[in-house]
């Protein structure tokens, strides 16, 4: 049967209209059900170390968003109660992340409130995705002392800025070594840099370059505690950090010298970084 022009040209623009229709449905719908919104993870731990340290419920600048993504995602679980989705990652959220870590079977350094690039992403199942990844890497030696794989390249970039060795007299991991350093050097991140034969300009230098590429760093004195001179510095958001090393990274952001009498800051001023900021930077 032949057919009218008018037939054909109608016949022709359904068809046409269903191709189009099957294509866009078939990619469009896809994309849109695959795009979640994202957690920043430098921004969520930075957060996990200072909220808890501040006097009030200032917010974190940057981490609110991510924030309440991750507190969210606690509360749905029932391990964080509404009132604290609030994008302040205080006290309560970082035992509520805990709380998580442990359901996931984590014990120890890697159930520390503070979260890591795994537990983060299971979290974010079906719910966002995690950008900006932190891991403090495998553990390694660095001047005979054990660290891991981020904290030995933070501590070789010093080296290059300064144009010397660094000696460490503590390294990281290492629980009940030293009784003075009350649990800092527990986890990830944290060491002691021997300052023998330097003199105070000297180590004054040492602490602005650890300082530079992402450490919260201090001289400290043997007036200051039972210890010798030496220089100890904390990896900011090195997601090994014990519960202390957390305060310690915490302080440093509000402006504290780091130790037990939360008293101000006696370093040399430097613009605060992360290890990943400094790089790109």
């Amino acid at each position: 049967m032949k057919l009218s022009s008018y037939t054909a040209a109608f016949l022709a623009a359904a068809l046409l209209t269903s191709m189009t229709v099957s294509e866009t449905s078939a990619a469009e719908p896809a994309g849109a059900a695959a795009e979640l919104p994202s957690v920043n993870m430098e921004a969520t731990v930075k957060a996990a170390q200072i909220d808890p340290r501040r006097a009030d419920d200032t917010l974190t600048p940057g981490a609110k968003a991510s924030v309440l993504l991750v507190e969210r995602a606690l509360r749905d679980r029932n391990l964080l109660d509404a009132q604290w989705v609030d994008g302040y990652f205080g006290t309560t959220t970082v035992a509520a992340y805990a709380k998580y870590q442990k359901s996931l079977g984590y014990t120890g350094l890697d159930a520390n409130g503070l979260p890591g690039k795994t537990s983060l992403a299971k979290l974010g199942t079906g719910r966002f995705t995690v950008t900006r990844t932190l891991a403090p890497g495998a553990r390694v030696s660095f001047g005979g002392a054990v660290v891991n794989a981020r904290t030995r390249d933070m501590l070789a970039e010093a080296e290059r800025l300064l144009g010397r060795r660094l000696v460490l007299d503590q390294g990281s991991y290492n629980p009940g070594g030293d009784p003075t350093s009350a649990g800092t050097h527990d986890g990830g991140g944290v060491v002691d840099v021997s300052v023998q034969g330097m003199s105070a300009a000297t180590r004054t230098s040492v602490a602005r370059a650890l300082r530079r590429v992402g450490f919260a760093a201090w001289v400290r004195s043997p007036q200051q505690g039972d210890w010798p001179w030496h220089i100890h510095a904390a990896a900011i958001s090195d997601t090994d950090l014990s519960a202390q090393a957390q305060h310690q990274t915490g302080d440093y952001y509000l402006g504290l010298n780091g130790l037990a009498n939360r008293g101000p800051d006696d370093g040399p001023q430097v613009t605060i970084r992360t290890w990943e900021e400094y790089r790109r930077s």
